[in-house]
């Protein structure tokens, strides 16, 4: 007796497989600093840069609307979001507030040895990268080397969300960790505060050891000293 499920053979699962590829090489290209807010957004010309049909790219630009990080105009396609700034920013970072502090808490309660270790692991990968930052200072790190210290630290957050393993706090953390990054890359002339991240970071690493209530507030003070730097970053661009 066949055990496919009608719909979901082989082709499908390579479909899917694709989707999830282009999704994250359109959002690669998204994050780049080539792409300025307003940019108008070929679904043909991204499907010939990366060698697909247009079909999984469109589906693609569908689910990034979703984060806010490209805008659908009708009869005229998409273009990329114009940065967040003033109220916005700070609705982002009051959404951010609550959604991770939960998260950690709830993070804390489960496993707390196997997050912590795969915590220290993706620390130590990104002080090395933030090292490398430092000896070139952040003016003259290439694109592809803050895109390393960015992922990085996009990921010591995402181990935090995949640790509660709630699949709807997962879909909220896509949305606004996708989001902060963004603001943070189209920021010209903020300061480096890679070592500050790491250092942060080292310290919700240290509390989630203590106990749920050390962990959030190490979050809290984690996201709200990110916050005063997008504040003064928007001000020194403005």
């Amino acid at each position: 007796m066949s055990t496919t499920m009608p719909g979901f053979g082989t082709e499908r699962i390579t479909q899917l497989g694709l989707r999830d590829r282009v999704y994250d090489r359109v959002l690669e290209v998204l994050m780049g600093h080539d792409v300025e807010p307003g940019m108008r957004l070929s679904i043909d010309g991204l499907a010939r840069t990366l060698g697909v049909s247009p079909t999984p790219v469109r589906e693609a630009l569908v689910q990034l609307e979703r984060t806010g990080l490209v805008t659908r105009e009708a009869n005229k396609g998409y273009r990329v979001s114009p940065p967040l700034a003033g109220d916005q920013l700070e609705a982002l970072f009051d959404a951010r507030l609550i959604v991770e502090s939960g998260a950690v808490e709830l993070a804390a309660r489960g496993d707390v040895d196997a997050l912590r270790e795969r915590l220290r692991a993706a620390l130590t990968e990104q002080s090395s990268i933030a090292e490398e930052v430092s000896a070139v200072g952040v003016e003259d790190a290439s694109e592809e080397l803050m895109a390393r210290f960015f992922r990085s630290d996009w990921q010591f957050h995402q181990l935090i969300f995949d640790a509660t393993r709630n699949p709807f706090l997962e879909e909220m953390s896509e949305i606004i960790t996708t989001r902060v990054h963004r603001m943070r890359q189209i920021i010209e002339g903020g300061g480096d505060d890679t070592d500050r991240a790491v250092h942060e970071h080292r310290a919700v690493l240290d509390a989630l050891g203590t106990g749920p209530a050390e962990a959030v507030a190490a979050m809290r003070h984690h996201i709200d000293a990110v916050r005063v730097r997008s504040r003064a970053d928007a001000t020194h661009t403005g």
